[in-house]
């Protein structure tokens, strides 16, 4: 194994859009690929169709494709040696039942006849019992209708009557699990905790507990990245390789530690009431009717989306919170993915993109602008927008608070902020808005620098402090209490408009 090429596979459902949890599933494989020059695969594992869902599997692609994190194969991305990639194309050419067969020949798998009210009557059986657990197992597994209880005369009897059956994995009764995981070290599990797993389903279908073996097989996978949530099943796994004589075969594990809620009771959901999106793009659930918004649609970068992720159970071994995708690679192993549940942090999320917002250029941000602009019908030369953008980027966490913060420089103020206008508005005020207008109208530098020296002289020439009439210069050009670098704000304003508000505040506030 330790020379053998890193091959992953990102192995989704698609039973619904793709939850953050699993684009962080993609993004660790994806990393720990590229770092050793290896193969990053997805591979859809729809072996429950009664629970597939119209375009989650575009859904898949689209949200790895925006979030920078593609596969080199499989659906969607390309085929390599081991097409098909979908598990419902792969039973056709018969290579999972020729598998489960293959445990039966051993001894270490059997068929069962069960129907489903047979099921229901040994778990209720179990639990007046006051078993804890109830569970088709070792014990169990004696009472019921399948090819370890039953002689061979009437197993093939119910063969030939077409009987429908599934393929179950024989778990030995009192027998010592252990396998290594790179995150969690040695895991050691009792046999008695384990089911006799279904691995092939009555339709011929194989259940994920033997399709993903299989495939892992096939397509030579060297480590499988997963969800915590599939630990419990990894003893069971471990035993299917153990009988297909193929330990040796078996990819390296890694169970990736829970994305908790942010108070850290509970893992993260999709219906999380954060107030963020818990999926990358835009998602309708034809089942259940239900909407969810994304982070792209809301506004968020992808590159500041995947680095808020990539933090979430794993640290670069320093203090570095921004990380460009090369560096993460370069940074990235699974000794440093901590075993303990990562708690989302909204706040820290909207931190992260307003970090990458401030950096990203501001032509980049003038065409995001622009799309908002001209919904309000707004027409503005690119310069203009970019000059804008320039300035309100270090206010916003998202491009779309950007009409929010920025309304005010492409239409006048319809009123002024009412406490500022209370505090400060006076006739000594008055006279001194009047004649800045007027030394203002009679510059021929309009830049921030004259502009602010100007307000300052002008102040002191009338014994006011500029302190004091700073905030209700800021009120009569923009409305506001608040805002960006009001000299530059001016300045990108121009003389025209800005006089024009001016003279238009001092007509409308009272004397």
């Amino acid at each position: 194994m330790e020379n053998k090429r890193v091959r992953v596979r990102f192995a989704p459902s698609p039973t619904g859009g793709l939850h953050m949890g699993g684009v962080r599933t993609a993004l660790f494989n994806y990393l720990f690929a590229k770092k050793h020059g290896g193969d990053f695969i997805l591979r859809i594992e729809d072996t429950d169709q009664t629970r597939y869902v119209n375009g989650a599997e575009e859904y898949i692609v689209n949200a790895l494709k925006w979030c920078g994190i593609e596969p080199n194969e499989g659906v969607g991305f390309g085929n390599g040696p081991h097409a098909p990639y979908r598990q419902s194309e792969r039973k056709e050419l018969g290579i999972y039942r020729s598998y489960a067969e293959r445990l039966v020949a051993s001894g270490h798998a059997y068929y069962a006849f069960d129907t489903a009210e047979e099921l229901e009557a040994m778990r209720k059986r179990l639990e007046a019992a006051k078993v804890a657990a109830p569970q088709y197992n070792a014990v169990s597994r004696q009472s019921m209708k399948n090819s370890t209880a039953l002689s061979e005369d009437e197993v093939k009897k119910l063969m030939d009557a077409g009987t429908p059956y599934v393929i179950r994995l024989k778990v030995p009764r009192n027998e010592e699990i252990r396998f290594h995981d790179i995150i969690r070290g040695w895991v050691v599990v009792n046999s008695s905790q384990v089911d006799d797993k279904v691995l092939l389903k009555s339709d011929g279908m194989p259940t994920y507990h033997l399709a993903h073996i299989v495939d892992d097989i096939e397509m030579k996978i060297s480590h499988a990245v997963r969800g915590e949530e599939w630990l419990p099943s990894a003893p069971a796994h471990v035993l299917i390789y153990r009988y297909l004589g193929l330990e040796n075969e078996m990819p390296q594990l890694a169970h990736l530690p829970l994305i908790l809620r942010p108070d850290g009771q509970g893992k993260l959901s999709k219906r999380d009431k954060s107030g963020l999106p818990m999926f990358p793009l835009n998602w309708y659930d034809e089942r259940t009717k239900e909407s969810y918004i994304g982070y792209r649609e809301s506004g968020f970068f992808a590159d500041a989306f995947i680095n808020m992720l990539v933090l979430l159970g794993w640290n670069p071994g320093n203090n570095q919170e921004l990380l460009s995708k090369e560096e993460m690679i370069s940074l990235f192993s699974f000794e440093r993915v901590n075993k303990a549940g990562a708690k989302f942090d909204p706040e820290k999320t909207k931190w992260f993109n307003q970090q990458y917002l401030k950096n990203k250029p501001n032509a980049e941000l003038a065409d995001l602008f622009a799309v908002k602009l001209k919904e309000k019908q707004i027409v503005a030369t690119q310069t203009y927008v970019e000059g804008v953008c320039r300035l309100i980027k270090e206010k916003a966490h998202l491009a779309s608070e950007f009409w929010e913060l920025g309304a005010f420089f492409f239409q006048e103020p319809e009123k002024y902020d009412e406490v500022v206008i209370a505090k400060r508005w006076n006739s000594s005020a008055r006279n001194f808005f009047i004649k800045l207008a007027e030394i203002w109208s009679a510059s021929e530098n309009f830049s921030h620098a004259v502009l602010e020296e100007k307000f300052k002289s002008t102040a002191s020439e009338n014994g006011i402090k500029p302190g004091e009439v700073m905030p209700l210069l800021r009120v009569l050009i923009t409305g506001l209490a608040g805002g960006p670098a009001l000299f530059e704000t001016i300045e990108l304003l121009g003389m025209a408009q800005t006089i024009h508000r001016l003279q238009r505040a001092l007509h409308e506030l009272p004397e």
